[in-house]
């Protein structure tokens, strides 16, 4: 029995994993397709976005959403029965693709794929790690090692490696294919700078490609990498240990108060983002006299509120994620009014 192809999606907090996971699971075109969506802290928020476009390509139940910590520390406690789950449906899946959280390492998970309950039925397709080209044309995610090198040696407070550093240093290490995203928010200058500099930290023969959100599943799924039988190539920062943590990071969950407009919520959330160590704002929240909820999607300087629909049912809450030790009650204070 041929082995279900697995696509790994990985990258940064708010990169565009699930923007780009919803416009695949648009063009299915017939194909069966399950989700597994991992995300960091208690709250979900992206396995809702993912189901509400998901009717093409998913049967019920083949949207599973994890909100048990990051996926690759949950390996043995979430992972495994999720896949023994779906890869025991009686009608045979065409793919599955998993969104990682973004704070989780690949490794752990790609050798979770030789555990006997998963290797002889499904193979990691490929794993596409979405790299944000704002956030790097900005400085907030950096592919400039000597410019790291530099700060540490002018600060002696800095002691250790960046903990988003590793994580994204781990996610390009991994990458079968990576896809530029937000390519429409940068300049063609900056672009070019940013992929030459992407290439020098990639392995020979990965591919990248630019998105302003759609790819065509001809990119994302067929790759044939049996990315869990390469792993001594795919070491990373954190090498062939598996010992890790997410001590670095922490988040909190916010119910905001009910904003008179917009306007004022974006400007609630810019605060918010602005406070140091804040990395990522999303969930959903309220607007006076308005019957949809609206959709949060907050990294950066960058703010996305859209209104969902009007028979939505999402109850107000915001999913801050930031370095450890941010000021949550500042958080809290610039989000309930």
């Amino acid at each position: 029995m041929s082995r279900v192809p697995v696509t790994v999606l990985t990258g940064f907090l708010g990169a565009g994993k699930t923007t780009l996971l919803r416009s695949l699971l648009t063009q299915a075109d017939g194909r069966r397709i399950a989700v597994v969506v991992n995300e960091f802290g208690d709250a979900g928020f992206d396995g809702g976005l993912v189901e509400e476009c998901a009717a093409n390509a998913c049967a019920p139940g083949d949207v599973i959403e994890l909100t048990n910590g990051c996926i690759c520390c949950t390996v043995a406690d979430d992972f495994i029965p999720t896949m023994d789950l779906l890869l025991g449906r009686d009608q045979p899946l065409d793919a599955i693709v998993i969104e990682t959280s973004g704070l989780a390492l690949p490794q752990p998970l790609l050798k979770a794929f030789a555990w006997p309950a998963v290797k002889t039925r499904a193979t990691v397709d490929g794993v596409v790690t979405v790299v944000d080209a704002l956030a790097l044309s900005e400085g907030r995610v950096t592919l400039d090692e000597d410019a790291v090198a530099d700060q540490r040696a002018a600060d002696d407070s800095i002691d250790h490696d960046d903990p988003i550093e590793e994580v994204f240093e781990d996610q390009l290490a991994c990458a079968d294919l990576v896809v530029l995203s937000k390519s429409d928010l940068v300049s063609s200058v900056a672009l070019a700078d940013i992929e030459t500099r992407l290439k020098a930290a990639l392995r020979p023969g990965v591919n990248i490609v630019r998105s302003t959100g759609t790819l065509a599943p001809a990119v994302l799924i067929g790759m044939n990498a049996g990315a869990e039988e390469d792993m001594a190539a795919r070491a990373g920062h954190h090498g062939e240990d598996e010992e890790h943590d997410h001590d670095d990071f922490d988040s909190i969950v916010v119910k905001p108060s009910v904003a008179l407009s917009v306007d004022e919520m974006r400007g609630r959330i810019s605060d918010a983002l602005g406070l140091e160590g804040v990395l990522r704002v999303k969930g959903h929240a309220r607007v006076s006299d308005k019957a949809a909820p609206l959709v949060v999607q907050a990294v950066g300087s960058r703010v996305d509120l859209v209104f969902g629909r009007p028979d939505a049912k999402q109850a107000e809450r915001l999913v801050v994620i930031g370095l450890k030790g941010f000021d949550g009650t500042a958080v809290r204070r610039a989000l309930v009014e």
